[in-house]
């Protein structure tokens, strides 16, 4: 049998219909950056630079309140000058890390919470003010459990799970270290 390049033609088209045709490329979205949160949340109240560092035991227990892997990087906390606190934090969503910011009142209640980069190509709903504006008022000691006192977003399951545990876990920092400051 004689090799004959058009015998394989059928073969290079179906391979060429089948690869893709273009990149594709996972949209990293900055929503805001970590001033203008600052401004969003506590408007020209003055707020003080405020790093802690966890313990290993406080670091323990605040992954056993909020089911975050990950330590706890306390290097971006400030202060309000009525008390409340400003706290940014990351988690993962699905593979890609999410950065958000939590406002609490003097009282460790959520004020807002706010995302300020999104790296995953979808679910970037857990982005959308309707979404967050439910962990408004939440305290420590708020379940928050996804399903039950917090929605679930269907098809962004992972990053909607992991972006309560990150509020759960402000919450159990401020419990921790903040309370009382």
């Amino acid at each position: 049998m004689q090799w004959k390049p058009a015998a394989l033609m059928p073969l290079a088209a179906l391979g060429a219909a089948l690869a893709p045709t273009a990149p594709v490329y996972a949209a990293a979205r900055i929503y805001v950056s970590v001033e203008q949160a600052q401004r969003d949340l506590f408007g020209s109240q003055a707020l003080t630079a405020f790093p802690v560092a966890l313990t290993p035991a406080q670091q323990d227990e605040v992954r056993a309140a909020s089911s975050v892997a990950h330590p706890f990087q306390g290097n971006r906390i400030w202060k309000a000058a009525d008390g409340g606190w400003f706290v940014v934090d990351e988690v993962v969503g699905k593979h890609e890390m999410i950065t958000y910011a939590v406002a609490l009142d003097a009282q460790g209640r959520v004020r807002r919470v706010e995302v300020l980069e999104y790296h995953e190509s979808y679910g970037y709903e857990v982005a959308e003010p309707q979404w967050l504006h439910q962990f408004e008022g939440k305290d420590g000691a708020a379940p928050l459990k996804l399903g039950k006192d917090v929605e679930n977003i269907s098809g962004a399951t992972l990053s909607a799970k992991h972006l309560t545990d990150g509020v759960k876990r402000v919450l159990a920092v401020y419990g921790q270290v903040l309370r009382g400051r």
